[in-house]
């Protein structure tokens, strides 16, 4: 469980003691039941992490709302957007092995997140990671019912595939920016977990120096036989 958990919950709890002492148990009874909720929502299960070169696992709990292209900066890329409700799990995880490259963090609205406005319009956090020869931009978009992100890691931070790095209060949304070259392996409507569902598969380093090398054998070859 979330530490953030036991922050909301022991003080219901006390309250909820409180009141029954001073009235009678049953009026303490909605608060030890919101007590209950918040252990249950903060839960931080472990995951089994998908294992193979250039996967792209899910960095949120949640339902599959958009996979589109979406140009940043100029650049083409694909969108993979997840909605979490306040049902779901709401621990994010890294959804590569790398290095934290960039985390930053954006005031703004509290619309609903299913809205695709509240991509670019709602408090954030936009998060970069790079590695296996690929650089993997998610983004940790507050909702309706969010009013905090948080995100553990700092830039330079090595992560490994699935680990934790941070999670937002209730309602939300997680998108995933993906290069345009990926194999995408969820569709809409798709329900994934985090750190355990795969998105999508892309070229890892061990691919990319291969067909360098064999390319530059190949440009070898060509000037000795021009010799």
């Amino acid at each position: 469980m979330v530490r953030d958990g036991y922050y909301y919950a022991l003080p219901l709890l006390a309250a909820a003691l409180l009141v029954g002492w001073l009235a009678t148990p049953i009026w303490s009874i909605p608060a030890v039941l919101l007590a209950a909720f918040f252990l249950w929502f903060f839960r931080d299960p472990d995951r089994v992490i998908p294992d193979g070169a250039g996967i792209v696992v899910s960095p949120a709990d949640g339902k599959v709302t958009n996979v589109s292209p979406a140009t940043v900066n100029g650049v083409t890329r694909t969108r993979i957007s997840i909605f979490l409700n306040v049902f779901n799990v709401h621990v994010n995880r890294s959804p590569i092995a790398g290095v934290v490259r960039d985390a930053r963090y954006q005031k703004g609205k509290f619309m609903n997140a299913m809205n695709a406005a509240s991509a670019e319009n709602n408090e954030q956090n936009a998060v970069t990671v790079e590695g296996e020869g690929h650089t993997i931009v998610f983004k940790q978009i507050a909702g309706l019912l969010a009013r905090r992100i948080v995100f553990t890691k700092r830039i330079g931070d090595v992560v490994q595939r699935g680990e934790r790095v941070g999670l937002i209060k209730f309602g939300s949304r997680v998108d995933v920016l993906l290069d345009a070259s990926a194999k995408i392996a969820i569709k809409v409507g798709d329900q994934v977990k985090g750190g355990a569902s795969v998105l999508a598969h892309v070229k890892s380093a061990s691919v990319i120096s291969g067909r360098e090398e064999l390319a530059s054998m190949g440009g070898e070859r060509t000037q000795q036989g021009a010799r």
